[in-house]
């Protein structure tokens, strides 16, 4: 059993959270969440790129623990809770790092002989990561965000 775990992929993302973790407790995020203004100003927008962006520079859970202490300094909590869940979801789409759940199906499908570059896979996720976080953005602007 233990011969079948992918270590390398279950080590990697273990250390997302370590650093994420180690990020947060040591002011960081807060301080650069800080220097970016996030607050009760901070538009569905914007709010919603630096989503997108956090989302595939550590994954889009480890971007959701990161992000979540900025929620109840936005105008609307409630609102800034689905924004973040449909935004970094939807970022999940953009790279093959944007989640690890791309990873794994990239893994897999090496290891059945099928290679996927991550400019190869940044090209279909791009347009389906734009089209898709579009309509969610247009949703939650229409519908829920004050």
């Amino acid at each position: 059993m233990f011969k079948e775990i992918d270590w390398d992929l279950l080590v990697f993302f273990s250390a997302l959270f370590v650093v994420t973790g180690s990020l947060e407790a040591n002011g960081v995020s807060q301080q650069i969440f800080s220097l970016m203004r996030l607050g009760p100003e901070t538009s569905l927008l914007a709010f919603s790129t630096i989503t997108v962006v956090l989302s595939n520079l550590v994954s889009n859970v480890p971007a959701v623990l990161l992000l979540r202490p900025v929620i109840p300094t936005l105008s609307d909590p409630h609102a800034g809770w689905l924004a973040l869940a449909a935004a970094s979801t939807l970022a999940g789409n953009l790279t093959l790092l944007g989640s690890v759940a791309n990873l794994i199906v990239a893994e897999i499908a090496r290891k059945r002989g099928v290679e996927m570059s991550f400019w190869e896979y940044t090209k279909a996720g791009a347009l389906i990561t734009i089209l898709s976080l579009a309509g969610g953005v247009v949703w939650i602007a229409a519908f829920i965000w004050k």
